[in-house]
């Protein structure tokens, strides 16, 4: 099987060897909280967590989960769904759900826009796009998430009000982004200084490449946008 299908927005998915206690988690605690996109799409995303939610959020590309993890334990009734396609980002985020026994989570280890193809419309007050591949090549742009079509996807999925939050230290990607955003009609930006782009959402989350962005001079841009209605 090759490493990256055609279409899909991220590269390879697998880097170093497992542990043995990774490899672990992956074969038995993974199959518990994966979402399945070829089942039939739930009218409710509570039936996931089993229990009911105060709301659902989503985090594309989680990477490491420090951010993902953060939300869901200062959120204990609110369900977060996390997509990663990298097998080391998921084993990595496992050993956290299972050490600190969180049941609030749950996982898809897939392209990002097949889960928001298959989630029902309106279902998500938030997502969030926290230090994505720039792919910065001009030949490899079409491979960004932020393309005119998800735009539309995240907006389709997104309960009227709902954000799409978006942080990177590629001022390019940041620019592109925005632009994107802003000529979409269903969303709109939340900046009315700048400083709102300049500095961190309150209670948000450094993530390790985030600090490691930030050790080397690179300032990141953090951007929001609520969808209307």
């Amino acid at each position: 099987m090759p490493e990256r299908r055609h279409g899909s927005f991220f590269g390879r998915r697998k880097g170093h060897k497992l542990r043995t206690h990774q490899a672990g988690l992956i074969t038995h605690l993974l199959p518990r909280l994966a979402l399945n996109v070829t089942d039939p799409t739930p009218s409710d995303l509570s039936v996931l967590f089993g229990k009911p939610v105060d709301a659902v959020r989503l985090e594309i590309g989680f990477g490491g989960g420090e951010h993902l993890i953060a939300e869901a334990r200062s959120l204990p009734d609110c369900g977060f769904i996390g997509c990663e396609p990298y097998v080391n980002g998921m084993a990595k985020i496992l050993t956290e759900i299972d050490s600190r026994q969180i049941g609030n989570i749950r996982l898809f280890a897939g392209d990002a826009a097949e889960l928001l193809a298959w989630l029902p419309a309106h279902s998500l007050a938030r997502i969030d796009l926290i230090h994505p591949d720039p792919w910065p090549k001009r030949r490899h742009w079409k491979r960004r998430f932020v393309q005119n079509a998800t735009i539309a996807a995240m907006a389709r999925v997104l309960a009227p009000r709902g954000e799409f939050r978006f942080v990177s230290d590629i001022d390019d990607y940041s620019a592109w982004t925005l632009a994107h955003l802003l000529r979409s009609p269903d969303f709109i930006w939340l900046a009315d200084r700048a400083s709102d782009w300049r500095r961190p959402w309150d209670g948000y989350t450094m993530t390790r490449y985030g600090r490691k962005a930030e050790r080397e001079g690179r300032r990141a841009t953090y951007l929001r946008f609520r969808r209307k209605g």
